[in-house]
């Protein structure tokens, strides 16, 4: 019985509810990038964290391992994914491709509301980039990205985007030394813009493309690739 005085330790009457909340705010807090990879998770820890009993969180769990978000070994325990490059750049390529065609369908159906919203948002990041707030800037980032995918009114695409790990990948790839904003981020957001406000479908998934793509070429990549070039066969 937890503190609400709900008793969720019977498997078989384990709410779905409940479930479904442990599951979501695990996954919410993976994304966030503060967990590092290859991070051990401990039951004990997450039903105190969430407030579930141990079955429930298992449940959740299971999910996010079935969704590749934790991985699950024998004596090893439960613990956050980490990525060989060739995983990440995997992602990272399905990501463009997504980003793109979800630009493009922006350029297309966006409503005149959606686009006032993506202005906003682009005033709000120059104005944190200006006053070197980084967090708000990379807040601002996320909401555009998401404000593009929400406008191009795909639902099907818009799931295929959102089942990509590439919020973790980000997490354990990215450069910490690099500046931020990266040069150029600011104007590649407004390219976007310009060509989805002129109703431009080829220009905006190109202009989406090319953003992608030079964020993927300022991760630590090819650093790693050619590290692993560099070690003597054994």
């Amino acid at each position: 019985m937890d503190s609400n005085g709900f008793d969720d330790t019977d498997a078989g009457r384990t709410s779905p509810t409940r479930q479904d909340q442990a599951y979501e705010g695990l996954r919410s807090l993976l994304l966030s990038g503060s967990i590092a990879p290859g991070t051990r998770l401990t039951e004990a820890d997450l039903t105190r964290m969430f407030n579930v009993s141990r079955s429930t969180m298992r449940g959740g769990l299971v999910r996010l391992a079935q969704e590749g978000y934790v991985t699950s070994e024998v004596n090893r325990g439960v613990r956050t994914r980490s990525f060989s490059v060739e995983e990440a750049a995997d992602i990272l390529e399905a990501r463009e491709t997504l980003e793109s065609a979800l630009a493009g369908m922006a350029a297309e159906r966006a409503t005149d509301a959606e686009i006032a919203e993506l202005r906003r948002t682009l005033e709000e990041m120059e104005d944190c980039k200006s006053r070197g707030d980084e967090a708000g800037y990379s807040q601002g980032n996320q909401r555009f990205h998401q404000q593009v995918k929400t406008a191009a009114h795909q639902q099907t695409l818009a799931k295929a985007h959102d089942t990509l790990l590439y919020p973790l990948v980000m997490r354990q790839y990215r450069n910490l030394s690099a500046p931020h904003p990266r040069a150029g981020s600011m104007e590649e957001h407004q390219a976007i813009l310009l060509a989805i406000v002129t109703r431009n479908p080829q220009a905006a998934a190109a202009a989406m493309r090319h953003h992608v793509a030079a964020a993927r070429q300022a991760l630590l990549l090819q650093t790693q690739k050619e590290r692993a070039a560099s070690q003597p066969d054994e």
